[in-house]
């Protein structure tokens, strides 16, 4: 919220768009969490909200550039720079490489077939911490 009156003061209007879509997108899934009584969001809900409006972005980057519309993807990579100051910082591939393999282990998973109960325990273990796009990649390697 002290970002939002600080865009305003500034006005700054690309900033201000994304923090009231934010905000936006945080009300409507606190009064869906309600369910008749009252809630509020802690904060892994509204990392997922962000995570969320994040992988929105990328996936409008990607459509716009092969849709040769850079004009676009500019205006979608500000908004993702945005959001993305207020995620925490994602684990690189090489950390979730060595949690999966911890897991992977734990699991006694072997190949292929076993992916789905690997990646139900990751992501459950990662939510917040690492994409769920970079965690499949890294499954997928580490079980082939």
């Amino acid at each position: 919220m002290a970002d939002l009156k600080e865009a305003m003061k500034n006005k700054d209007k690309d900033r201000l768009r994304v923090l009231r879509s934010l905000k936006s997108n945080l009300l409507e899934r606190e009064i869906n969490e309600r369910k008749g009584g009252k809630a509020e969001l802690n904060d892994e809900q509204a990392i997922e909200v962000l995570m969320k409006a994040a992988k929105q972005r990328k996936e409008s980057i990607e459509q716009f550039e092969e849709g040769g519309r850079d004009d676009l993807v500019a205006s979608e990579k500000e908004e993702l720079e945005v959001i993305e100051s207020y995620l925490p910082e994602m684990l690189s591939e090489d950390e979730v490489r060595d949690i999966a393999r911890d897991k992977i282990d734990e699991l006694g998973a072997e190949d292929m077939s076993d992916m789905g109960q690997v990646m139900g325990a990751l992501m459950q273990e990662l939510k917040g911490k690492a994409e769920g796009s970079v965690v499949s990649k890294v499954v997928k390697e580490e079980l082939s």
